[in-house]
């Protein structure tokens, strides 16, 4: 099992993406920890849930130690109860790139409104890409865009 995400993160300039769209998925989620380099969150997506660990202790550049797992709907929306405070709600777009890779654009609600991001997992961090029309200026590596951030 691979336990590694390598993401490139961009803003997005216009809802062009929305036409190229297969698929959108409604998100809300929140953080049970939220420290310096890992965190912890519980990810309510359309009618499923996840609970994911993330850190970028364990991995160089870009890489970042993910773990991922499924879990109840009804543990999940307890879970939320206990979050820290700034649960974040998005509506995420999915453009297809070619078999396996796919952009996922979020456009953020609420608090964040406003806020669109576009991000791209890849199988190494020098991996060549094409940047589509509305794609913008890469945010990665910038905490400020960082979801346990906003």
């Amino acid at each position: 099992m691979n336990n590694t995400e390598i993401e490139r993160k961009f803003l997005v300039t216009s809802d062009a993406f929305m036409a190229q769209a297969t698929e959108q998925h409604e998100i809300l989620q929140g953080y049970l920890c939220k420290e310096p380099g890992k965190t912890i969150r519980v990810r309510i997506r359309d009618n499923q849930a996840f609970l994911t660990i993330k850190s970028s202790l364990l991995r160089e550049g870009l890489a970042k130690f993910e773990w991922e797992r499924e879990i109840a709907l009804p543990d999940a929306r307890e879970m939320m109860q206990i979050c820290l405070p700034g649960t974040i709600s998005k509506t995420r777009y999915i453009i297809p790139i070619d078999g396996e890779r796919k952009w996922e654009v979020d456009v953020f609600h609420g608090r964040l409104e406003g806020r669109v991001l576009a991000e791209l997992e890849l199988d190494d961090e020098h991996e060549v890409f094409e940047r589509p029309e509305w794609l913008g200026e890469e945010v990665t590596g910038q905490p400020q865009y960082y979801n346990a951030n906003m």
